[in-house]
C-alpha cells in the first residue's frame, strides 16, 4: 500500500498527470531487469513517460554500481525541470551511502516526488529534513500487491486530495491497534533505515505519526533498534505510531519461544 509523508498536495508538490516524464534510478540494488520492464510499461499504460536511469541495472556485489554513479542519476533526475517523480526500481541495501549527497537545493527549488520504499526510507527522510518535501513509501509494481494496494498508489500521484488509508484485518500488526485520534505528518518507513538515520538524516519527529515496517529482523534486532531510537530521545513527542508490514520477522532460535514481535513492538 502507498503512503505519503505529509501531504502530496502540500505547496510546490503537484500531482502527475499523463504525459509527464518520470525518472527510475536505483540508489540501493540492483533490480530485476524484467521487473524494471513490467514497471516501465505500467506507468505507461496511465499515459506516463518513464526513463530508466543510466545506471539503474549497473551491479556492484550488493549494491547498484558504484555510490558515484548511482548518486548521478539521483541527482540528474532531481536537476532535470521535465522530471515531475523519482521512482526507486527496488530497495536493497546501499541508499544511505549516498543520502547526504543529493542536491537538496535543487529539490526544493523544483520539488519533485520520490517514490520508494524498503531502504528508500532513508532518502525520504534526508529530503523531509533537509526540505521539508513529501514522498511516497510505495512502489508502481502493476498489481503484484493487489488491486487494493494498486488503486491507492495510483490515488495518492495523480490526485490531489488526501488519500485514506485502512487497515487489513488479515495483518499480524492489526493487533497493535488502540482506539483514539492523533492528527500529524506521516514519517518514516522501514525500521532499520530510520534507525540507520538517527542523528544525521533523521527528522525531528516531534508532533508527527511514526510509520513503521520492516523485513527479516529478528526480536532482538527490533527490540534493539527501537530501544536505541527510544533512549536518544528520537521519539519524543510522537503524537502516533501506524505498524506496517513485519515481513519475515520473528524469533531466532535462541530467543525465548513464548517471546513474539507483536510483544517487542509493545514494550520497545
Amino acid at each position: 500500500m502507498s503512503v505519503s509523508d505529509g501531504l502530496v498536495s502540500q505547496p510546490g508538490i503537484l500531482p502527475l498527470q499523463r504525459g509527464d516524464r518520470v525518472a527510475l534510478v536505483s540508489p540501493a540494488s540492483t533490480p530485476d531487469a524484467n521487473g524494471v520492464t513490467g514497471t516501465v510499461r505500467y506507468l505507461e499504460s496511465f499515459g506516463l513517460r518513464p526513463e530508466v536511469g543510466r545506471h539503474a541495472l549497473d551491479q556492484l556485489k550488493y549494491q547498484a554500481g558504484t555510490d558515484e554513479d548511482r548518486l548521478a542519476d539521483l541527482n540528474r533526475a532531481i536537476r532535470d525541470p521535465g522530471i515531475r517523480a523519482i521512482i526507486a526500481t527496488t530497495g536493497g541495501k546501499g541508499a544511505y551511502r549516498i543520502a547526504d549527497g543529493l542536491d537538496f537545493a535543487a529539490l526544493a527549488a523544483d520539488p519533485k516526488l520520490l517514490i520508494g520504499f524498503s531502504e528508500i526510507t532513508i532518502l525520504r527522510l534526508a529530503i523531509w529534513k533537509n526540505c521539508s518535501l513529501p514522498g511516497i513509501h510505495g512502489a508502481p509494481w502493476d498489481d503484484s500487491f493487489g488491486a487494493e494496494s494498486a488503486a491507492s498508489f495510483l490515488n495518492t500521484v495523480f490526485q490531489s486530495e488526501s488519500t485514506l488509508l485502512y487497515s487489513r484485518t488479515d495483518e499480524p500488526t492489526i493487533a497493535l491497534t488502540t482506539s483514539g485520534r492523533a492528527e500529524g505528518i506521516l514519517i518514516g518507513g522501514n525500521q532499520d533505515s530510520i534507525t540507520t538515520a538517527a542523528g544525521w538524516a533523521l527528522p525531528k519527529l516531534e508532533g508527527a505519526i511514526l510509520l513503521l515496517e520492516a523485513f527479516n529482523l529478528r526480536l532482538g534486532h527490533i527490540d534493539r533498534q527501537l530501544t536505541m531510537l527510544s533512549r536518544a530521545g528520537h521519539l519524543d513527542g510522537l503524537v502516533g505510531v501506524a505498524i506496517g508490514q513485519y515481513t519475515e520477522c520473528g524469533a531466532h532460535a535462541s530467543e525465548a519461544a513464548d517471546r513474539d514481535t507483536l510483544w517487542v513492538l509493545r514494550t520497545g
